[in-house]
């Protein structure tokens, strides 16, 4: 049995995400969001790379200030491991709804996340590595949940990709680096195509964001 999400109400959300705003400010240099155009009257599904404690708090910021600025969000879902949520009972509370590699529960967990896809105006946190890694890894490694996940929803739901960075160059602070990709719909859903968008805009927002040399053979 899978533990199910009590996500705050989108006033609270609103609250917490302004003293990530303000706790952002203070650690960070500067804050850099290239966005992508949000879609109406759909459900969103918002996938990152996964590679530090800050993601959760990262997306947060992002989906308030950015998505829900374009459009409405009604109710932020992540799913997350069941062992983290038993440890965390808070989580359940920001949104976490548990999955169990591995375990029968799986279907149980990616039939939820569907379901919730399946409402306009819900936005699904997801990891599609299914690992934590350095952030400056070369290619995203998509685990099958993402292709299972969206092939279930019914209704229309957005697909975002966000490649985040974070680096230092003249400041002893670090900066943080947004890259936001629209990678269509449910409708138009292709996995390898997907896989394929992705990592080429990955890379290229990598080579943006933290390189200013072009490495040989490239």
């Amino acid at each position: 049995m899978i533990i199910k999400s009590k996500p705050l109400p989108i006033p609270l959300l609103k609250l917490l995400a302004f003293f990530i705003y303000l706790l952002l400010r203070l650690r960070f240099n500067k804050l850099v969001i290239k966005q992508a155009e949000i879609d109406a009257n759909r459900s969103y599904m918002l996938m990152c790379n996964h590679f530090a404690f800050w993601d959760g708090i990262w997306a947060i910021y992002l989906i308030i200030y950015v998505i829900n600025k374009k459009q409405p969000v009604k109710a932020l879902y992540i799913m997350s491991v069941k062992k983290q949520m038993e440890k965390k009972w808070w989580l359940r509370y920001m949104g976490s709804f548990s999955v169990e590699p591995g375990r029968l529960s799986v279907a149980e967990s990616l039939d939820y996340a569907a379901e919730v896809l399946s409402t306009p105006g819900n936005l699904l946190l997801y990891y599609p590595q299914g690992n934590m890694e350095s952030s400056h890894i070369r290619h995203i490694l998509f685990q099958e949940g993402v292709y299972e996940i969206i092939t279930r929803i019914k209704g229309d739901c957005q697909l975002l990709w966000c490649s985040i960075f974070t680096e230092y160059f003249e400041s002893l602070k670090p900066s943080l680096y947004f890259n936001m990709l629209d990678c269509g719909s449910n409708g138009e859903f292709d996995f390898e195509e997907l896989k394929t968008k992705v990592n080429q805009f990955h890379k290229k927002a990598m080579m943006d964001n933290v390189r200013f040399t072009d490495e040989p053979g490239n």
